[in-house]
């Protein structure tokens, strides 16, 4: 049997280990040392952020989202349903109820005209999902968040450098989510942050993220002692975390570059099947800057995507699906949610995704397009 294609691999790329031997070597571990503030520096350089703030998860940032827009029992958050728990999870542990919106069919992204129907006096926050790393229609969903006085938290945890008309993804909405999961671009095993995009909100971002207390000011020098000041919970990532993700950020380019050629190349191999009506690639708008984060195909029907993935099993080629909408799932029914979104049970029906990490290589990628080519041969 030929060796195993892998869905995802992680990996080291620069210093890493050299930069967790020397944070190590200072005897600082617990977050919010040298290389925290390498990274928050980094990022807000890059993606023009007000201040990043480096979190345990791409959850973490997105419980402290829910916290910061002042969300509680009775509010009602926008979200689409094809997304990570997570999204959703953040607002219903404050009490809010997820009213879910049906996605695009060609970007699988949180379908904007339909957010209007959507709002209630009871509305508080929009989450866009940025699905693959490709942009939702931000300006429109900042024109109706702004009509109505809501607040815009991006979950942009598969959108690290990714862009729509020129701006990061993340710093668009009051707040952004990132992921530095190890099945994401760049990663640190566990690891998120925190973009904070609206000035109002970062003071208190600083102390929610230190369990309520205003510990950072007074290691500023800003306040004579630290305490208790607000709602919080522990939400700084170890300085190891932070050792290895600032690796991975100052390469950056190497791994976007990498990506975005393992992306590419999938896109110009499957084109002649797309061609022929067996699949679809993914879309890309021409205003979007996408990170090569994923690449799926659509196939016609359930019933040829179960038989895709044996066949690939049995290949040794890791392929998947992905999310199961959250509507459809047991908590769905405990909230008492019941609501019809078709393009979203067809897509998670129909979507394939294919093995897409920065250690990839060409000859894989050819078995795993070859795979897919005899399947449709046979």
């Amino acid at each position: 049997m030929m060796s195993e294609v892998s869905f995802n691999k992680p990996f080291i790329i620069g210093s890493e280990l050299e930069n967790i031997r020397s944070a190590v070597e200072h005897f600082h571990l617990s977050g919010d040392g040298v290389f925290t503030a390498k990274c928050h520096r980094w990022l807000e350089e890059n993606f023009k952020i007000k201040k990043a703030l480096l979190t345990h998860s791409c959850t973490a940032a997105l419980e402290m989202s829910a916290i910061l827009c002042e969300v509680k029992a009775g509010d009602e958050v926008i979200v689409p349903a094809y997304t990570f728990v997570s999204t959703v999870n953040a607002f219903v542990l404050r009490g809010a109820k997820p009213v879910f919106v049906d996605i695009r069919p060609d970007t699988l992204n949180l379908d904007e005209s339909l957010i209007e129907n959507a709002i209630t006096s009871a509305t508080k926050v929009i989450v866009p999902v940025h699905y693959a790393g490709i942009g939702c229609e931000m300006d429109a969903i900042m024109n109706i968040a702004g009509k109505y006085g809501l607040m815009v938290v991006e979950d942009a945890a598969q959108g690290v450098k990714a862009f729509y008309k020129d701006r990061a993804l993340g710093s668009i909405g009051q707040l952004g989510c990132y992921s530095f999961h190890e099945t994401k671009n760049f990663i640190s095993g566990e690891g998120g942050a925190l973009a904070v995009n609206d000035a109002d909100m970062l003071a208190r971002a600083e102390i929610i993220r230190e369990k309520g207390t205003n510990r950072s000011q007074f290691f500023r020098g800003e306040v004579d002692k630290y305490t208790w000041v607000d709602i919080g919970s522990s939400y700084l990532p170890s300085e190891l975390i932070a050792a290895f993700l600032y690796a991975q950020l100052e390469n950056s380019g190497r791994i976007t570059e990498k990506r975005m050629a393992i992306w590419n190349y999938y896109n110009e191999r499957l084109a002649g099947l797309e061609d022929k009506g067996l699949l679809k690639r993914p879309f890309v708008p021409e205003y979007c800057q996408h990170n090569g984060h994923m690449f799926y195909i659509i196939v016609e029907n359930a019933a040829v995507r179960e038989k895709l993935l044996a066949h690939l099993k049995m290949k040794n080629i890791q392929a998947i699906f992905h999310y199961v909408p959250l509507h459809t799932s047991p908590m769905a029914k405990k909230l008492g949610i019941n609501v019809s979104l078709p393009v979203t049970d067809d897509m998670a029906e129909r979507i394939v995704r294919l093995p897409c990490f920065f250690e990839l290589t060409l000859a894989e990628q050819d078995r795993v397009v070859d795979e897919i080519e005899n399947f449709f041969a046979l």
